[in-house]
C-alpha cells in the first residue's frame, strides 16, 4: 500500500503529467518577483524535504533560493589566437548550481547550518532550490535524537566545505572502493588527479 509521500513522489517524478505541471506557471510567476533567498512557511516537496532531514519543528527553516542557469561559455573575442587556446569551450564549473544555492542561503542566514537542498523548479533564466536550514544552538535541535549532531563543532560551514549531499556529489565522494582511491580526503590533496 502506497503512503501519502509516495503519491507526492510520483507527482514530482513526472511533473508535466501531474498536478505539479498545472501549478508550475503560477508558481514561477510568483517566484520571479520574490527575493533571491526567500523564507517560506513549508516545503513545496514535502516528501523530498522529509527524506533529507526536514521536521516541522522550531529551529528548522526552509528557504527558496534562485540561481542563474547556464554554463560558463565565454564570448568569442577577436585576438590573434587559435580557438582551442582561447579557453572558450570545455570549461566546466568546479561547483554545481545547487551548491551555489546552498552557499547563498548559508550566507544569508549566518546563525544556521545548511542541512540539505532539493530542486523545485526552473525556467529559461533561473533554477530554484529549497534549502533546509538548522539552528544548531536551538534547544529543540540540541535535544533531537536525529539532528543533535549538527550542534557539534565539526559541522560549521557545511555548505562552504562541500559536506552536504550536493557537495559530496561534486567532490566525487558518491562512489567507494576501486577507482575512487584518490578522492579521499580530497581531490586537491592528490595533486588534483582524483577525477
Amino acid at each position: 500500500m502506497k503512503s501519502f509521500y509516495g503519491y507526492i513522489r510520483d507527482a514530482w517524478g513526472s511533473p508535466r503529467e501531474s498536478y505539479v505541471g498545472a501549478l508550475r506557471q503560477d508558481r514561477l510567476k510568483t517566484w520571479r518577483r520574490e527575493m533571491t533567498v526567500q523564507k517560506i512557511d513549508r516545503p513545496t516537496r514535502l516528501d523530498r524535504a522529509r527524506a533529507l532531514g526536514y521536521k516541522a519543528k522550531q529551529g528548522i527553516t526552509v528557504v527558496r533560493v534562485a540561481v542563474r542557469r547556464g554554463g560558463l561559455r565565454k564570448s568569442r573575442y577577436i585576438r590573434n589566437r587559435r580557438t582551442r587556446h582561447m579557453g572558450m569551450s570545455k570549461i566546466t564549473m568546479a561547483k554545481s548550481i545547487q551548491r551555489i544555492a546552498e552557499e547563498r542561503a548559508g550566507r544569508r542566514h549566518r546563525n544556521m547550518q545548511v542541512l540539505n537542498s532539493y530542486w523545485v523548479g526552473e525556467d529559461g533564466k533561473h533554477k530554484w532550490y529549497e534549502v533546509i536550514l538548522v539552528n544548531p544552538s536551538h534547544p529543540a535541535i540540541k535535544t533531537d535524537k536525529d539532528l543533535s549532531w549538527i550542534a557539534k563543532k565539526g559541522h560549521k560551514g557545511r555548505a562552504e566545505r562541500g559536506m552536504t549531499s550536493a557537495g559530496k556529489r561534486g567532490r566525487g565522494l558518491m562512489n567507494k572502493g576501486k577507482g575512487a582511491e584518490k578522492m579521499r580526503p580530497s581531490i586537491r590533496s592528490h595533486g588534483t588527479r582524483g577525477k
